[in-house]
């Protein structure tokens, strides 16, 4: 899966994509990361339809994860573990609204005592910095095979795409959009990066010092990080 070396606009984006993207371009200390982490676990529990769990595990790990599901598919869960059968229902109860979030300790640990499959993507936000891991949670640990392979081809463009692979099941839509979104979200990670190298180049200072210009460049020109890297970059190959 080769990421796409242009961002696809805002307004084309599936919702998980756009929430993935966005956090990745958003600088590290602003009071609205906790509600985009949300969104993104809210949305991923809705949309990828192999998972019937997503949990947001910060990082550095201090053993709470924000778990995104259904309230019935929680009382399950809290029932096996009473009991000690570590078992949920064969078939996930019916939602009688909206996933909800709540702050569950020590969850991965929980679910593995469960038996439940994982597979991990990590969030990442403006400094390139991986604050955050989203971790999808299911009962058929087999279904997880095609996102694996997703998750491992975003970072390698040699890689073979699920897709291309003849013994997995085709993804669906929701994953597909996830694996859109971390796609993406790598190649802000990658431009912003590099535009805190050039400036690390031409200004003789260290990382920590070049992205607080960016950010402060950010800020100056009234546009977002993702764009004032941009302008880095493009000076770089004109100047």
């Amino acid at each position: 899966m080769t990421p796409p070396s242009l961002q696809a606009p805002t307004d084309r984006r599936q919702p998980l994509a756009d929430a993935m993207v966005a956090l990745s371009a958003t600088p590290d200390d602003v009071p609205e990361i906790g509600e985009q982490l949300h969104r993104v676990a809210l949305l991923a529990a809705d949309r990828v339809a192999v998972a019937d769990y997503a949990a947001v595990c910060s990082r550095p790990d201090n053993g709470c994860s924000i778990v995104a599901t259904s309230a019935e598919l929680v009382d399950a869960v809290d029932d096996a573990s009473v009991s000690g059968h570590g078992t949920v229902p064969s078939s996930p109860p019916q939602h009688c609204g909206a996933a909800s979030t709540i702050a569950w300790p020590h969850f991965r640990q929980a679910a593995a005592g469960m038996g439940l499959g994982v597979v991990s993507v990590p969030l990442f936000v403006g400094s390139g910095t991986t604050i955050a891991t989203l971790d999808l949670y299911g009962r058929d640990s087999a279904a997880f095979a095609p996102l694996t392979v997703g998750i491992s081809a975003a970072y390698d463009p040699d890689l073979l795409a699920p897709d291309e692979h003849e013994d997995l099941p085709a993804l669906d839509s929701g994953s597909v959009e996830l694996l859109t979104g971390f796609a993406e979200a790598l190649s802000v990670r990658a431009t912003i990066r590099l535009a805190i190298a050039v400036i690390m180049r031409a200004s003789a200072v260290g990382a920590d010092e070049a992205y607080l210009r960016l950010r402060l460049e950010a800020a100056g020109a009234g546009i977002g990080l993702l764009a004032a890297a941009n302008s880095v970059i493009g000076r770089s190959l004109t100047g």
